[in-house]
């Protein structure tokens, strides 16, 4: 059996609010001890107050999360600036924690050594990792091929990168009492867990595809040998900023119509564009846009595949991991995404945040990819 207790609370005093919200926990596991947790927050909270609280009232508690651009739950909903908490508990799913820190300095030694450690304690068959990479310091595309290599080509991973509500300053990762900043916290589930996913976006491609031509990481410089801002202007205009809404479809070698989004996120001087994840040079892109409509339309989509796709006979909880720039387009209208969830099942408890990347497989017994402007709806249980 999964026990799930999950707290979420608008306080601004993270004293109150973490007391409020481990109290809100303590009804759903009906007084178990928790065994492990994700914490999702704004970055206005006190984070080493909030993680110790967390633990002082679960000892020995595997405990991961990081800052966001919004959070969502089945308590409040969708919400900015506040705190967000579920604990699980379970005799048959065994909760391991492990973090791999110092990323951006030395990335393949540390995500070695980390998942090493954390597979080591593990009695049980690893099953799925849930993880909340720093978004900032480290490249994404790098830390999902990593973790790829070292827990197996198929092997299911989900989460979405840490946020700092659009400022793009500094992001903040957790691992059980410890906050990072350079860090790819992840949490591993094994044994008996049942789970479903689904994964859309909503932007369609219009125009023309280019090649890439010249690139260096998430920094693109130039499509078709010219540089990547005329790319844009020749089908949006000299006066549209391409910056969230307008992201890349990539079509990499062999794929003629599946392709997957990079969004960019600032335009430098010299026409050159940062994006919120790695290109590769050689491959196909074509602008892509959307309505809020399709973006609704997408995230149901991926709603009822999750459902579909799930493999126990009743799901737990429904873990979301949205982007920042979907919400950024959907702006009022943010609340509909969660809502689906409740759609399907009125009773389902729902939990996640907005982030600047999101960790999901297109499909199940795939290769996981590192995408943007997606919505993915994990759905986890015990039977």
């Amino acid at each position: 059996m999964l026990k799930i207790g999950i707290g979420h609370s608008e306080d601004i005093d993270s004293a109150e609010a973490i007391a409020d919200i481990l109290e809100q926990c303590a009804t759903g596991l009906e007084g178990i001890q928790a065994q492990a947790g994700l914490v999702y927050a704004s970055n206005d909270h006190e984070f080493e107050l909030i993680l110790n609280t967390i633990n002082e009232a679960h000892p020995n508690i595997q405990l991961i999360g990081c800052t966001t651009d919004g959070e969502m739950s089945s308590t409040l909903g969708f919400t900015e600036d506040s705190l967000n908490l579920i604990l699980f508990s379970s005799d048959e799913i065994e909760f391991t924690a492990g973090v791999a820190d110092g990323v951006s300095r030395n990335l393949v030694a540390s995500i070695t050594q980390a998942v090493r450690d954390a597979k080591s304690q593990s009695t049980k068959e690893n099953r799925l990792c849930i993880m909340n990479p720093s978004s900032l310091t480290v490249s994404g595309v790098q830390v999902v091929e990593e973790f790829r290599k070292n827990l197996g080509e198929n092997f299911p991973i989900f989460g979405a990168t840490a946020a700092d509500q659009w400022e793009f300053n500094q992001t903040y990762q957790f691992c059980n009492t410890t906050v990072y900043t350079d860090a790819v916290p992840f949490l591993l589930f094994s044994g008996q867990i049942f789970f479903g996913s689904g994964v859309s976006s909503g932007w369609s491609a219009i125009g023309k595809r280019g090649i890439i031509t010249r690139v260096e990481n998430n920094v693109l410089f130039e499509i078709n040998n010219q540089p990547a801002l005329d790319f844009y202007k020749h089908y949006l205009g000299d006066e549209v900023e391409p910056i969230g809404e307008f992201p890349l479809a990539v079509y990499e070698s062999g794929q003629e119509s599946d392709f997957y989004l990079r969004s960019p996120l600032t335009i430098n001087d010299d026409g050159s564009l940062v994006f919120a994840g790695d290109l590769a040079e050689g491959a196909e892109v074509q602008i892509t846009h959307t309505t809020r409509d399709k973006i609704i339309e997408a995230s149901e989509a991926a709603v009822s595949t999750s459902i579909h796709n799930y493999a126990g006979d009743r799901p737990d909880v429904a873990i979301c991991f949205s982007c920042a720039g979907r919400k950024q387009v959907l702006g009022t209208r943010t609340q509909e995404e969660i809502q689906l969830l409740k759609k399907f099942n009125p009773d389902l408890k729902i939990f996640g945040f907005y982030g600047y990347g999101e960790i999901a497989p297109l499909e199940r017994f795939t290769p996981t990819m590192f995408h943007n402007e997606t919505f993915i709806s994990l759905l986890l249980g015990s039977n």
